[in-house]
């Protein structure tokens, strides 16, 4: 950690340059003998990387940066704030505390937070911040489990964010991931009550329930219709084989939709239907957690087709967990083919040969414009194209 970025007009330069072309300014020449350009381009490309993801160390002055890995590897402010609602008590430790957002905001509803982290810059980085953001949080440079097996003392949160093997480019499944949370469950219980489980996205959720036998909550974070996290409750006070799943749409409009899967597998389908006035587009969290029947039910929308994740109604649900369009005209897809006038238009394939990239391509069709395609199957297996107007809450 290289205090002399610290120095103001090393910040001032850092701020100048937010909107520079970064790996040019790596090539430049420092104005500052002791900051080297390399130093000022990641700065600048990390503090850049914070505007949107992370807006309190973003408009925070004197904040250091670490790497732009650590920044992407990083929880959002929207998915940190989230997950303090989320623990229990006032003793919390972050087994695998990174750049510390989720441990800052711990610290803001707990009494005593503590932050292990391997990499020692990492964690002398994120013990400065918190200075500056002013918060008080105890710093570990040490392997949380290793801090773990040393220890007599006892939590009333654990947390733990498991990255995937090196080896590995993607994970499905909590064994495939370090530190080994199956291996180390007892280890982890012996010293709480309650473990917070952050894990990729792509984690498969049955899968999960199954490694772990009793788990007491799900938790699938979206942010902007794009899937974030998947967070595993275990609280020894209340597990089941069948918790309950809360998908959670964070950001403007703000919702929450909770199932069980024992419920979603026991669930009919009645009638299925052609497309009506309205389309919905399940939230991506709705996606990755599987409800694809139960929603029928709960918003009183009907299924275009078994394998198609489109829903459609005659009155507006807006409450409804993602996109609602307003269809304005349907075709068969060999008769959009012939007639078709779009230059622009926003596409969206569900349950259908193509892909968006390939339609564009064949159909002559650039991103763009409020006009939205929606290619999909139907109720008699046809090939449907939907033109629609988004419907913005």
């Amino acid at each position: 950690m290289n205090k002399e970025i610290l120095n103001s007009d090393v910040q001032k330069f850092i701020n100048n340059n937010l909107k520079s072309d970064i790996p040019g300014l790596s090539l430049k020449k420092s104005p500052f003998p002791s900051v080297s350009s390399g130093e000022l381009a990641q700065q600048t490309d990390s503090k850049k990387r914070c505007e949107f993801k992370l807006p309190l160390w973003f408009r925070t002055e004197g904040i250091y940066y670490p790497t732009k890995l650590a920044i992407e590897q990083a929880s959002s402010e929207l998915a940190a704030k989230y997950k303090a609602e989320l623990i229990q008590g006032d003793e919390i430790i972050d087994l695998t505390g990174g750049f510390g957002v989720d441990t800052l905001f711990f610290a803001l509803k707990a009494k005593s937070v503590t932050h292990c982290e391997l990499n020692k810059e990492l964690s002398e980085i994120s013990e400065y911040n918190s200075r500056i953001l002013g918060v008080d949080i105890n710093y570990i440079n040490s392997n949380g489990l290793d801090y773990l097996n040393k220890s007599n003392k006892t939590f009333s949160t654990i947390y733990i964010d498991p990255s995937r093997r090196v080896e590995l480019k993607k994970v499905f499944m909590l064994k495939d991931c370090e530190p080994d949370i199956i291996s180390n469950l007892q280890l982890l219980k012996d010293h709480t009550s309650c473990i917070l489980i952050k894990t990729a996205p792509l984690l498969d959720i049955q899968s999960t329930i199954r490694e772990l036998k009793q788990v007491s909550a799900i938790h699938v974070i979206s942010i902007k219709n794009e899937c974030k996290e998947l967070l595993v409750l275990i609280d020894n006070k209340q597990v089941t084989d069948d918790p309950v799943i809360t998908c959670a749409l964070l950001g403007d409009n703000e919702k929450t939709y909770c199932f069980r899967l024992s419920e979603e597998k026991e669930f009919q389908i009645n009638q299925y239907s052609g497309p009506l006035n309205y389309i919905y587009e399940p939230d991506a969290a709705i996606l990755k957690a599987g409800c694809f029947k139960l929603i029928t039910r709960d918003f009183r929308i009907n299924k275009i087709h078994q394998h198609t994740h489109l829903y459609t109604s005659c009155e507006l649900q807006n409450s409804f967990p993602g996109r609602k369009f307003k269809l304005k005209k349907a075709w068969n897809y060999g008769t959009f083919i012939k007639e078709h006038q779009f230059k622009k238009a926003n596409i969206i394939c569900r349950n259908f040969s193509l892909s968006p990239e390939e339609l564009k391509k064949k159909l002559k069709i650039n991103d763009g414009s409020e006009e939205y395609l929606l290619f999909c199957t139907g109720l008699k297996e046809e090939r449907l194209v939907l033109n629609c107007e988004r419907i913005f809450e």
